[in-house]
């Protein structure tokens, strides 16, 4: 029978935690599989190590193991089938004992294969391993090239960012931000954050952060566009932002956060504004979406 352990592995050495339940398994078993859970996400905090990076890790101690990778999947009834199939396709014929902690697969798998719990090897946690080395800078070849290499395999991203085009007086005034890096107008706005709840939301927060307690109406979707930010321009990744509409209700809007003034303009300044070089680049043609659709 093939001794399996199911894992992930994701710390960037075998602690000695990992290493007893290797060596644990190995007493009990000829052959021993480790079977790594693949994440569909390419690259993130909670599983930086790509499959490729973590077996060649666990086979430097232990060159004769075999080492397999398998998918995550969000039903826990196909990912069972999924395991039992990888190690039947692999060892055809052959039988299996899965090896996992209380808090590992044991209580997500449904499949065929006998499974043993095993008590813990002493008090390891993968996320304080990892927070306690993510603010080391290493001067070491090796140490910029894993840089490189974990950028190289992410997936191309985009950003979202929110901006919100605030009228009053029937929307014949717009009120517009200025930062103190450029001194251009542009529209208040910024990225979205994971504990927005939505784009609306991300839009409210960052009007709030960038102009004080100010009352506005229901937003208004404009729509969506890309943004051809400098500081992407020669990346892969870019922005693209979602622009809301709104109407002023009251409170004194107030420069914020990294908006170093606001003030109200004429719309109908607008097209001179942008002609003269006053509104910065990235938010020209969100401007000339307003103008088409506000300016009468």
């Amino acid at each position: 029978m093939i001794g399996v352990i199911i894992a992930r592995f994701q710390t960037p050495y075998l602690h000695p935690g990992h290493q007893a339940l290797i060596e644990s398994v190995q007493s009990k078993h000829k052959r021993l599989v480790i079977v790594l859970g693949v994440s569909p996400v390419l690259g993130s905090k909670h599983n930086p190590l790509d499959f490729h990076t973590r077996e060649k890790m666990i086979k430097k101690y232990y060159p004769d193991v075999v080492v397999l990778p398998l998918a995550d999947h969000p039903l826990d009834t196909v990912w069972s089938v999924n395991l039992d199939n990888l190690l039947m396709n692999t060892f055809p014929g052959a039988g299996f004992m899965l090896f996992g902690s209380r808090n590992s697969f044991i209580n997500y798998y449904s499949g065929k294969c006998k499974v043993h719990e095993l008590a813990p090897h002493g008090e390891f946690s993968a996320s304080q391993i990892r927070d306690s080395i993510k603010e080391q800078v290493m001067d070491a070849m090796e140490f910029r090239a894993g840089i490189i290499y974990a950028y190289a395999n992410t997936y191309p991203k985009v950003y979202p960012t929110v901006d919100v085009a605030v009228f009053r007086n029937n929307k014949k005034e717009i009120l517009l931000g200025k930062k103190d890096n450029d001194q251009k107008w542009r529209l208040i706005g910024g990225f979205t954050d994971p504990t927005d709840e939505g784009f609306e939301s991300a839009a409210m927060r960052e009007l709030k952060e960038e102009c004080g307690d100010i009352s506005v109406a229901r937003f208004e979707y404009e729509g969506s566009f890309g943004i051809n930010d400098w500081r992407y321009k020669n990346e892969t990744d870019r922005i693209i932002t979602t622009l809301f509409s709104t109407d002023y209700i009251a409170g004194e809007p107030k420069g914020n956060d990294d908006i170093a003034e606001v003030r109200w303009f004429p719309i109908r300044d607008l097209p001179e504004m942008i002609s003269n070089g006053l509104t910065t680049v990235t938010h020209d043609p969100l401007f000339n979406v307003l103008l088409n659709k506000y300016l009468k």
